[in-house]
């Protein structure tokens, strides 16, 4: 032990005699970072045109805004396809991964054909993010993936509003976006506790409003004695709450789902809809510009930045 000591001692002398000599390398972690010299442009590939992508962008505006103050430049572009279409979506992702952007945001449709196009991105040296909808793990994401849980909440809040029995239906969005087909498996779970419901319809309504205003309608003439409906995105339950309405069985008829949009918060104040989990998706914009300058900066970002969600109701609206 002795001996071991005076080597070590020894060597430490050696390292400090070596550093009063100024022969060793000099490392500041500061000059890791790299400073931005350049406007920046980063490209937005949502799923689809939509209200509930309205408030991700204004989360990004803000963070443009405060990175300008600091005399940052970045500009976002929006490339939305108008429907949720599989083959457009991919497109566009690899039509932007051509233009070898600065950054590059995308919101998974089909994870089963994403993944290999977003793997060609980082493959191609392309700062990427992916938001909104989980896709997989090798790619770094902001958004909310409690997806399931959200619709197994729903499902329990749903059953205790109509006293744990009656006829509902599933508005079931896009069938390949993996956080719609979560929140159905997580309702469809929780409602399988509950023997008294019976689910009567699922159908696709592809976030499309209208077609799930013509689907409520439909599972109305079908189901006259209708209790629920569950509405796995953000579209539905508007879409829902609008047929109801016109159908004079507000109230009689609860109808649960996903986001807080306007016309859903004021569909909720009306007591047309009874509740819905909200996601943050103002945050969603603003971290992903955030972790796309600091890429570009050479800083570290987490690979996972959750976001979570939260339930909303007519009492806790007006608190």
């Amino acid at each position: 032990m002795g001996r071991f000591r005076a080597v070590a001692a020894a060597v430490g002398m050696g390292w400090c005699l070596a550093l009063s000599a100024g022969t060793a390398v000099a490392f500041d972690q500061g000059d890791l970072i790299q400073p931005i010299d350049k406007k920046l442009t980063f490209v937005f590939v949502p799923k689809v045109v939509h209200p509930w992508y309205d408030v991700v962008k204004a989360g990004a505006d803000h963070a443009v805004a405060e990175l300008k103050s600091g005399g940052i430049e970045v500009e976002v572009i929006w490339d939305s396809p108008p429907q949720a279409d599989v083959s457009d979506h991919n497109r566009r992702i690899e039509t932007n991964i051509g233009r070898h952007p600065d950054g590059l945001a995308v919101s998974c449709l089909d994870p089963a054909s994403n993944v290999q196009l977003l793997g060609e991105a980082k493959a191609a040296g392309i700062r990427l993010i992916t938001f909104d909808t989980f896709c997989a793990e090798e790619f770094d994401f902001v958004g909310h993936k409690g997806d399931f849980q959200d619709g197994y909440d729903l499902a329990e809040f749903l059953a205790e509003q109509i006293g744990d029995e009656g006829k509902v239906g599933i508005l079931a969005g896009s069938l390949t976006a993996r956080n719609h087909a979560e929140r159905v498996r997580g309702f469809k779970e929780a409602i399988a506790k509950h023997p008294g419901i019976e689910i009567v319809f699922e159908q696709p309504d592809d976030d499309d409003l209208e077609k799930a205003v013509t689907l409520t309608e439909n599972a109305l003439q079908a189901n006259p004695d209708l209790k629920g409906i569950f509405g796995a995105n953000a579209s539905n339950p508007i879409g829902a709450a609008r047929a109801i309405a016109n159908a004079g069985k507000a109230g009689e008829v609860v109808i649960v789902g996903m986001d807080d949009l306007p016309e859903t918060l004021q569909f909720i104040q009306d007591g047309v809809i009874a509740g819905v989990k909200a996601q943050r998706q103002w945050e969603i914009g603003y971290w992903v510009v955030r972790y796309l300058v600091a890429q570009n900066q050479n800083h570290t970002v987490p690979h996972e930045h959750a976001t979570g969600s939260q339930i909303l109701t007519k009492e806790l609206i007006a608190q």
